[in-house]
């Protein structure tokens, strides 16, 4: 299979049309119908429903859409980095990391390696832990910052001199808003609002809250934190969610209290195992293991 025809294909996939497609890639259609009907038939699936007006997937072919994307964009990723100059520094450097308010620590040195070299872009991708793993494994990122991973062994890492600390996000109104620390006991009988792999990849927080997931009201799953927000706001549950990651103002409809002794949790970033970084992916590193070496 082509690079070139994978090309031809997330046109048409992105377009919904074989004549704007046709347009943009500056090809005949004939010819460009062609390259996809020799696809299909090498594959001997059937990747697109020819309508009326419009050309949608099918099921294999959203699944090639996904990996078309995932292998043009490591090529164009590689691509960029052998080209990059021996004199000057510069290129791109992709992090994964899920939300926490210790992004800043990456940050700051991004933006002082970026001041020293302004030929330096950066690529950030929020998503959990599956999410980052799977694109760091695939090569399409350098770096992911992680909370909690549990297997640390298929990476290299490097331990952040900070940890991030859990909460509950409630309504001013809520019953437990009037406490200052929030007990286990707590949410054994409470609407709960819960990140997707909170209790099947927090291991602490299993331990703390005493109880197994069946035995909760989870009512609510979420991965961003803005709409869990919104569903604080509107009375929907409790959220359990890391600190600093919402904004509280004092008239605002929501609060925060903090869990009892809840433990905190590590933060890690790490890199696939004989990495072979660019020249600024590289440089990133080592300014990363310098300003977390002195402080740890």
């Amino acid at each position: 299979m082509e690079l070139r025809v994978l090309r031809y294909f997330l046109a048409v996939a992105r377009e919904q049309s074989i004549s704007g497609a046709a347009e943009m890639l500056h090809i005949s259609q004939p010819t460009l119908s062609r390259q996809l009907m020799d696809m299909e038939h090498a594959l001997g699936k059937q990747l697109f429903i020819r309508g009326n007006r419009h050309i949608t997937l099918t099921e294999e072919g959203m699944f090639l859409r996904k990996r078309a994307e995932e292998i043009v964009d490591l090529v164009d990723k590689t691509e960029t980095e052998i080209r990059s100059s021996d004199e000057f520094i510069s290129g791109d450097i992709y992090i994964g990391a899920a939300e926490t308010d210790n992004m800043r620590l990456l940050l700051r040195v991004a933006h002082k390696l970026q001041q020293d070299y302004p030929d330096i872009h950066y690529h950030f991708f929020s998503g959990n832990a599956q999410d980052v793993t799977e694109k760091l494994d695939q090569g399409l990122l350098d770096f992911g910052l992680l909370i909690d991973y549990n297997n640390l062994s298929k990476y290299e890492s490097l331990l952040l001199p900070s940890a991030d600390s859990w909460c509950v996000l409630m309504r001013n109104d809520s019953p437990l808003a009037a406490k200052e620390q929030i007990m286990p006991a707590d949410l054994w009988d409470k609407p709960l609002i819960c990140s997707q792999q909170i209790f099947w990849e927090k291991q602490d927080l299993k331990d703390w809250i005493k109880k197994d997931i069946e035995e909760l009201n989870i009512v609510a799953t979420y991965n961003l934190i803005y709409n869990a927000k919104l569903m604080a706001e509107e009375g929907f549950g409790y959220v359990l969610c890391l600190e600093k990651l919402v904004q509280i103002s004092e008239d605002g409809l929501i609060c925060q209290r903090p869990l009892y002794k809840g433990e905190p949790s590590r933060l890690d970033i790490v890199w696939k195992k004989y990495q072979v970084f660019s020249k600024a992916a590289g440089l990133f590193l080592q300014r990363l293991k310098e300003e977390f070496a002195a402080a740890l």
